[in-house]
């Protein structure tokens, strides 16, 4: 009788799902109903941003309509999104009746 080794070779799990999840947008939208104050205090208290970065995006929805504040996975966007129209209104502003407004869009890949 002739003697081989052979080896077994592990099962490699082929769910790709599992490793990759699809990534969002969040998207804040300009409205004229909140100051840089409120959307640079709202960023740093919800996505820990440094008031620099903040006020950055509060230029950028002020001049182009929009700022994307984050990409993550589907269930923290909602999430971020939800804290978003939760903050409430804008105390500096007597017009300021409730929260900024804010999507979540597929990121392109």
């Amino acid at each position: 009788m002739s003697s081989r080794s052979s080896s077994v070779l592990p099962e490699i799990e082929d769910d790709v799902s599992e490793r990759v999840q699809p990534l969002y947008h969040v998207i804040l939208l300009n409205d004229e109903d909140h100051t840089y104050d409120y959307v640079v205090e709202m960023l740093t208290k919800l996505f820990g941003m440094s008031e620099a970065t903040a006020f950055g995006h509060a230029v950028e929805v002020d001049t182009k309509g929009t700022t994307i504040v984050l990409t993550c996975e589907l269930s923290k966007a909602e999430l971020k999104r939800d804290q978003i129209h939760s903050y409430g209104a804008d105390w500096r502003l007597p017009r300021s009746l409730g929260s900024m407004a804010a999507v979540i869009e597929p990121a392109a890949m």
